[in-house]
């Protein structure tokens, strides 16, 4: 077995995934390291799907113009290749998903470990020199030159002593955790006939104290499969997602509202007679957590303003979606047709960090920000920036935090990105 890598991702989703093979395509011996059994994040592990819109519409041509690098669209396409279809934006089916992301990283020569969580980091003079992790039955110490913080809840940078921020300014709230979970048996044509029917009822059962969700309404998706339904609905808040007995807390809470919310359907709705809870996720889905002290904060008024940055590696423009951290409420900023922000480089850089990057959800940034930039094509982005910026880095010799922008901007111009 290998130990020392040039390149450790730590964390298998979206932002990890493509952080690796943006540097194993460019040569760089990378390993990713998931604590899960499988790659794909909380796509696979929270059932969150499906992909949020990742393009703009360009007013003058009315071009489709998507705003992810070609690592995204291209597991996109290689699922599309596999299922048969041409659906690019939206659903997608988990299994398939699974495969192609081995597939993937395995072409592009990316090490996998799989089942793995790292426990300990060991910092030397602003630079991390290994972890330890406990691995199948086994505790591991691996090495390597540079590392990127993929884990969507900052675990790696806070072993490593990295400062960081938890939910919103003012009260360290988070956004609100979610357990998605499918119902089958449901006779879809009679749901789409009394689809109108759901959200008034189920008000005026939350008036009446009959249900204790304190999420506003009932956010149902269609699925590939007959009879199914998918369902991002249950909602708990005021508690902290990178607490482990908080988060215990939470899923027992979560999925006593997913039947609380299937009684309310079956019982009450035309269509849902016969069904059933078919499956919960793995893990509550988390909008939120930690977010590191980086080189620059992203601000909700960056996004407002359509920020551009000279250090520029990433754009998005998911609208400023806040699940309200203290209870009922949904609040929304759209951006129109045509426009985007810039996330720049600075972003992804621990303070007083050397040879770490970070890339997802957990970038530097503000609460309001971070409601943005958070979903899944828009993680890729980043990790697809932060592993190519890593391999900037090796090939120039200098660390990640001195690496030369233009070169790193122009290769992502290269491949796809809107900078």
């Amino acid at each position: 077995m290998i130990n020392k890598y040039e390149l450790i991702v730590v964390g298998g989703g979206f932002a990890g995934v493509a952080a690796s093979i943006a540097a194993a395509k460019n040569g760089i011996n990378v390993l990713l390291v998931e604590k899960y059994n499988c790659l794909g994040g909380a796509a696979i592990n929270g059932l969150i799907m499906p992909f949020m819109p990742f393009h703009t519409i360009m007013p003058d041509t009315k071009e489709k113009k998507y705003l992810t690098g070609n690592i995204f669209l291209e597991i996109i396409e290689e699922m599309n290749k596999i299922s048969g279809t041409k659906n690019i934006d939206e659903k997608f089916d988990e299994e398939i998903l699974k495969l192609v992301l081995n597939r993937m990283t395995l072409k592009y020569g990316v090490h996998l470990l799989f089942d793995t969580t790292v426990t300990e980091v060991f910092v030397s003079n602003g630079k991390i020199t290994s972890v330890k992790a406990l691995g199948k039955s086994a505790l591991l110490e691996l090495y390597a030159d540079n590392f990127i913080d993929a884990t969507g809840d900052a675990e790696l940078s806070m072993l490593a002593g990295c400062g960081y921020k938890l939910g919103r300014e003012k009260d360290s709230l988070c956004q609100p955790m979610t357990l998605c979970f499918r119902m089958s048996g449901v006779d879809k044509e009679k749901y789409r006939k009394n689809h109108a029917k759901i959200n008034p009822l189920y008000k005026e059962f939350k008036e009446k104290g009959l249900i204790k969700n304190p999420r506003e309404d009932v956010l149902i998706f269609n699925n590939f499969n007959e009879g199914v339904l998918h369902f991002n609905s249950t909602r708990i808040v005021q508690k902290d997602p990178t607490d482990p007995f908080e988060v215990t807390m939470a899923e027992i809470e979560a999925r006593e509202q997913v039947f609380e919310l299937h009684n309310f359907l079956k019982e009450n709705i035309e269509g849902f007679e016969n069904s059933k809870i078919l499956s919960t996720a793995l893990q509550i889905g988390i909008r939120e957590s930690r977010k590191i002290e980086g080189e620059y904060t992203l601000t909700e008024e960056d996004l407002k303003s359509l920020a551009r940055f000279d250090d520029a590696i990433a754009v998005a423009n998911y609208d400023i979606d806040i699940h309200n951290p203290e209870g009922t409420g949904t609040s929304h900023y759209f951006f129109k047709n045509g426009e985007w922000y810039e996330i720049p480089y600075r972003c992804l850089i621990p303070k007083n960090m050397n040879n770490l990057l970070v890339a997802g959800r957990c970038i530097s940034s503000t609460h309001e920000a971070q409601a943005s930039y958070r979903i899944m094509p828009f993680c890729a982005e980043l990790g697809h920036a932060a592993g190519t910026a890593v391999a900037v880095a090796i090939k120039n010799n200098t660390n990640v935090r001195d690496v030369d922008i233009k070169q790193l901007q122009n290769i992502l111009r290269s491949e796809g990105f809107q900078i």
